[in-house]
């Protein structure tokens, strides 16, 4: 947290430079945009490169750094360290004059493996944009996609909540009673150079890209296939930049599918095809609006976390008890279970036979298949048991990884950082977390201005951050369970949020 501490000190002066006045003197606006490579290629096969990306924008007053990486994360999991948003933030500011409020660094949340060098290739990157830097124009807009994403988040009749995760079993269907919500914008930014050519495309929009590819080789996922689609049908010269949205409850379509290899090339391709249908529709000006803000908001940590492990322990002890023993074993279960689907009224035989039987006055085998049913049915139980203990082990071990790691610290609160970007009529608003749908959807709603967008997974890692309701869910989904926050945490994030809104719209 040693970048929140000096954040602190230079917000102030953020904020002064950030809500300068709608024109700048110069009334130019320019941007620069490079990408370094930071595939860990030693790592084992790789299907498609990662990348970092760099769009630099400078006015006549300050110099802002938007920085996306191919990574699951900006420190807390996966590859890039702990230390690497400071480290590169200090470097900028030693070695360009970019202020370390000035610097957002989005995470795209594939799984890719990257160099451990990445951020001297951040750094690289950013050198290069500024060596780039030409006059733009700036336009904002939207596209849709609604193909390729589902939420993850199901509701079950008994009013809790889970979720579909390849760690464990979906529930009964019988069981599911609806569905979480889905975001399908696309916020969009486009930047031509003076001539009319296009020069970036920045699009935000919220889905984990955990599908992988046929090969399993290493992989930028679906955004790297569509800022590949972008960049190929835009030409020569244009850089298409992913902003990971509210993805924290999102899963790609047909996410449990076994009958198919796992191929995020369909869905990156459907979503760079929306990406074009709203880039096309932008219109740019000669617009010099260049603002950033940032505020840290103190986020309040879990303090029931040991009452939830006891909790799930205690449901966990009596799941165990409720096993009880059949008279079957799996190669006995599927055949006869088969059977009682497929003629449930005759399973052992024709119905002649049954008829034959019961013109004899007896019934044997209407009470073999009574007791037969009777067997099925235990197994049947035994086997939701045993999907229910995988759900409930999984989110335990997570629960116990946070007691352990972060919350037994004895601290109340987490310093966060908002950042607020705007470049035109473009509103980003940031936070460093697994924003879930709803919340993003609800920011927009609220927010002022045409094209208010938001982003999770940027300038750090702070796990899930479930709506109140969610965190307070007693079917605990993965997201309500692998979090730090406190239910009440959402209240306080929003009114910061709202805050930094006020400031980035002014004029809107």
């Amino acid at each position: 947290m040693a970048t929140l501490q000096a954040l602190r000190f230079a917000i102030p002066l953020a904020i002064a430079c950030g809500i300068a006045s709608l024109k700048t003197h110069a009334a130019e606006l320019r941007a620069g945009v490079a990408r370094v490579e930071i595939t860990d290629r030693a790592a084992g096969p790789v299907h498609d490169p990662s990348y970092v990306k760099a769009l630099v924008l400078r006015d006549s007053e300050k110099t802002v750094a938007l920085i996306t990486l191919d990574v699951v994360a900006i420190g807390g999991i996966g590859p890039i360290r702990n230390d690497y948003l400071d480290t590169v933030r200090k470097r900028l500011s030693q070695e360009l004059g970019i202020l370390p409020t000035h610097v957002l660094i989005n995470a795209s949340h594939c799984h890719s493996a990257v160099r451990s060098d990445a951020a001297s290739l951040t750094v690289d990157a950013v050198k290069q944009a500024v060596q780039q830097l030409t006059p733009v124009w700036v336009g904002a807009g939207r596209g849709s996609e609604d193909s390729i994403q589902e939420n993850r988040r199901i509701q079950l009749k008994d009013g809790s909540e889970t979720d579909v995760r390849r760690a464990y079993s979906m529930p009964f269907d019988s069981d599911v009673a609806s569905m979480g919500p889905i975001d399908p914008e696309i916020g969009l930014l486009r930047l031509d150079r003076t001539d009319g050519t296009p020069l970036v495309a920045v699009y935000n929009f919220a889905c984990h890209p955990i599908q992988g590819m046929p090969t399993g080789g290493n992989t930028a996922d679906f955004p790297g296939v569509a800022s590949r689609v972008i960049e190929e049908n835009l030409g020569t010269g244009v850089t298409a930049l992913f902003i990971q949205g509210c993805a924290g409850d999102i899963n790609p379509a047909h996410y449990k599918a076994v009958h198919q290899p796992h191929d995020a090339e369909p869905l990156g391709n459907s979503l760079g095809l929306s990406v074009l249908r709203g880039y096309r529709t932008i219109h740019t000006t000669q617009d010099t609006t260049l603002r950033v803000v940032n505020q840290i908001v103190s986020v309040p940590l879990a303090q029931d976390t040991t009452q939830r492990i006891a909790k799930l322990e205690l449901e966990q002890e009596k799941l165990v008890q409720s096993l009880a023993g059949t008279s079957l074993t799996f190669k006995t279960f599927l055949p006869l279970y088969i059977q009682h689907r497929v003629s449930g009224e005759f399973p052992q035989s024709f119905a002649s036979r049954y008829l034959h039987e019961k013109q004899l006055g007896r019934s044997d085998l209407s009470h073999l298949d009574a007791e037969n049913q009777a067997n099925l049915n235990a197994y049947l139980t035994n086997i939701h048991t045993m999907e229910r203990l995988t759900r409930l082990q999984v989110n335990l071990a997570l629960l116990r990884m946070h007691q352990r790691d972060h919350l037994s610290s004895g601290k109340k609160t987490l310093d966060a950082e908002i950042v607020g970007l705007r470049v035109g009529s473009f509103v980003l608003v940031t936070f460093p977390g697994e924003l879930t749908v709803e919340i993003g959807l609800a920011i927009k709603k609220r927010a002022r201005g045409p094209h208010t967008f938001v982003a999770g997974y940027t300038n750090g890692y702070l796990y899930y951050l479930p709506t109140e309701a969610q965190r307070r869910n007693t079917g605990y989904a993965q997201e309500d369970c692998d979090t730090l926050v406190a239910p009440e945490w959402r209240a306080l994030f929003d009114e910061q949020i709202d805050v930094v809104l006020a400031q980035l719209t002014d004029g809107l």
